[in-house]
């Protein structure tokens, strides 16, 4: 069933429509997030604040700062006439997206979106895919906003500026927001971590399982310690990690942990447990099961950015299907492996394509109704 968007605010927490049957997939992006996406030299990267390679947020004077450099720094892309590409992004909408798009599971997004053109931008994005946006208040004020900024080898370096834009708190939340759904998605973040709290509690009472991704070695480097209390607290069901991040997790003063190690921590506490190696694939563990499955499609990639969020996309659907392990595991490639074909966090129509031939050459299911040509 399609959503009909309202566009226009008549109070400050107005929700967008009015959802009839609760979606399958629920994300937690407290606020609404445009990705401004371009191919930078290496020479910016170097001027920015923060590491190359991670995702930490800037104040808006940095973002202002960083924009401004990109067109000085930006390398031709065949895909984009302009120098910057701009989508709605966030890693919960993208895996929420890429949910709907590729794997047609009903889904919504719980959040706060801005009066602005970046909130418009996120609104007509996610609803031409058909995303539930019952769940998104609308109120006065700016969206958040995020730099993307990939290198030539395809790793992405992200810089979010949430100061000022408008979000959802924890006391907005409300029971009838998770009631009838089966999973909740979400990002770690320490500035979030209230509303987190509040929807985990809330998805609880309600049965509504919960899944965690660690966001990024920056944010987990520098609150480690309130994840490693939430994710003890016992009420994470899946939790998703890539390499880096799984080397913080369990850091000691003088060692990194080797991802074995981060994924057996992560499995004591969580049903099931992932740590995606990048072009060496993933494991994952549940319960007493562990396996390992190899990346899969072309080593290069255009754009890491989304990887993690549409390998999340993949492994949620096979769960939902109720399909083995190593089957989630392998089609979590292949929805990760497409993203990273083009810029940005959103699949194109060719690469959706690209994924279900994958699918279908390792005998997986592919999703039903999708116009899929062998």
């Amino acid at each position: 069933m399609g959503v009909e968007i309202q566009h226009k605010i008549n109070n400050e927490d107005d929700a967008i429509a009015v959802a009839v049957v609760a979606p399958v997939i629920l994300g937690l992006q407290p606020s609404a997030l445009v990705d401004h996406v371009a191919t930078v030299d290496l020479s910016l990267l170097s001027r920015i604040p923060g590491e190359p390679g991670g995702s930490f947020p800037v104040a808006a004077e940095e973002l202002k700062f960083v924009l401004g450099e990109v067109n000085a720094h930006t390398i031709a892309s065949p895909e984009t006439t302009s120098s910057l590409k701009t989508i709605a992004g966030g890693s919960v909408a993208n895996t929420i997206r890429g949910l709907a798009a590729g794997f047609g599971i009903t889904c919504g997004i719980i959040g706060a979106c801005g009066d602005d053109d970046q909130g418009s931008l996120f609104i007509d994005n996610m609803s031409f895919y058909k995303v539930d946006l019952s769940r998104l208040r609308l109120k006065n004020g700016s969206t958040a906003q995020c730099v993307c900024l990939v290198d030539e080898l395809g790793n992405r370096t992200m810089r979010p500026c949430l100061s000022g834009a408008v979000k959802i708190q924890a006391n907005d939340l409300t029971t009838e927001d998770l009631k009838g759904s089966k999973w909740l998605v979400l990002r770690y973040a320490i500035f979030n971590i209230e509303v987190i709290q509040a929807a985990i509690k809330i998805a609880k009472q309600e049965g509504v399982s919960v899944s965690l991704d660690l966001a990024s070695f920056e944010m987990v480097r520098k609150f480690r310690l309130p994840l490693l209390q939430l994710l003890e607290s016992g009420s994470i069901d899946l939790c998703f990690a890539n390499e880096d991040e799984a080397a913080e997790l369990l850091r000691d003063e003088e060692n990194a942990a080797d991802p074995e190690s981060a994924l057996d921590f992560l499995a004591k506490h969580c049903q099931w447990a992932v740590v995606t190696l990048g072009a060496k694939g993933c494991i994952a563990k549940h319960g007493k099961e562990v396996v390992r499955v190899p990346a899969i499609g072309e080593a290069k990639a255009v754009d890491a950015t989304g990887a993690g969020d549409l390998f999340a996309s993949g492994f949620l659907y096979g769960l939902v299907k109720g399909l083995s392990l190593e089957e989630c595991c392998k089609i979590g490639s292949c929805s990760g492996g497409s993203v990273i074909r083009s810029l940005g966090g959103e699949v194109t129509p060719e690469n959706w394509q690209w994924m279900y031939k994958q699918m279908h050459t390792k005998g997986l299911p592919i999703p039903e109704p999708h116009n899929f040509v062998l």
